[in-house]
């Protein structure tokens, strides 16, 4: 997976399935596609390709599990959004169009410039941070 750069779309689907397991303990078609606001067969297509990829497991009609480099990239997209969110937050952006941002910034930004922003920010607020934080989103971007 480690030369497979994957499209804005496919990993807003994973931090979905991440974000909803951490919130809710699963991660269903429906609640990614209401969460997305996505038709399901798109989430089915979503999760055809990260299994394809090795990112996602999935028992007919059961939830979406991660496997552990899924795990791995979907903490990290995590991270990366909410490292922006509050480097958003804290030059004044209200909380809503922060988040809205930080979810265009997060696919585009050089991993340079997410580390000179994660040293702006200091250890509590970096990547690391996103472990303390709730499912961030509350599973709606």
């Amino acid at each position: 997976m480690e030369n497979t750069k994957l499209s804005q779309s496919l990993e807003d689907y994973l931090e979905m399935v991440h974000m909803l397991r951490l919130a809710h303990g699963i991660a269903r078609v429906k609640d990614i596609a209401a969460s997305l606001s996505v038709k399901m067969p798109s989430v089915a297509k979503a999760m055809i390709e990260l299994k394809k990829l090795g990112l996602v497991t999935q028992e007919p009609y059961g939830g979406v599990e991660l496997t552990e480099e899924g795990q791995r990239v979907a903490a990290a997209i995590l991270n990366r959004h909410l490292l922006l969110k509050s480097f958003l937050i804290r030059l004044g952006v209200s909380e809503a169009i922060a988040d809205k941002d930080a979810c265009c910034m997060e696919h585009i930004l050089s991993g340079e410039t997410l580390g000179k922003i994660e040293d702006f920010m200091g250890p509590a607020e970096g990547p690391a941070a996103g472990k303390k934080a709730k499912a961030a989103k509350n599973t709606k971007k």
